[in-house]
């Protein structure tokens, strides 16, 4: 199975672009902000960067996600941040194929995107921590960075051109 983690940081659309890819793939999605206990919800709406060990735990619950996807055979796409390599070092021990899908924009695009949200714990105050702890793809790491400049369809689009993934012509047709 594989299973796709769309990351980067807050307000580049991962939410959008991963429904998309699990739409068009016919995988199964998660959002990654579900899985955060809710004090670490509390910290980050209050304006608190989270610290690694607040991180430790949800990266865990989204790795045993993606591990429950792949044991009941189903490929999955999932949001995540994961800013640092060690945090997808985390990700990548759910069994299957764990890819990476980088979404990257200017800052000032990123921030006037969070500026507009008004339905997101995540304020735009944060957006400097994130960005400071973004560790970019490697170039040994599997996956692919994708420029959000464009409509969100565009982006899955490109997003699996840049994987090498085809559409599922029968997922379009599911309920």
């Amino acid at each position: 199975m594989e299973h796709l983690v769309v990351m980067g940081v807050s307000g580049t659309g991962k939410t959008t672009v991963a429904r998309l890819l699990a739409s068009r793939l016919g995988w199964t999605f998660a959002e990654g902000d579900d899985f955060h206990p809710a004090a670490n919800v509390a910290a980050m709406a209050s304006g608190r960067a989270l610290t690694d060990e607040d991180r430790w735990p949800w990266l865990g619950s989204i790795a045993a996600w993606m591990g429950s996807a792949d044991a009941a055979g189903t490929s999955s796409v999932v949001t995540c941040s994961a800013l640092r390599r060690v945090y997808r070092d985390v990700l990548r021990t759910a069994p299957g194929r764990v890819r990476f899908v980088h979404l990257t924009g200017p800052d000032a695009l990123v921030a006037s995107r969070m500026a507009a949200r008004s339905d997101h714990f995540m304020p735009p105050t944060l957006l400097p921590s994130q960005l400071a702890t973004l560790e970019p793809l490697g170039p040994d790491e599997d996956g692919a960075t994708v420029p959000v400049d464009g409509p969100p369809e565009a982006v899955a689009t490109t997003a699996l051109r840049a994987l090498g993934l085809a559409p599922d012509p029968t997922a379009l047709r599911r309920p």
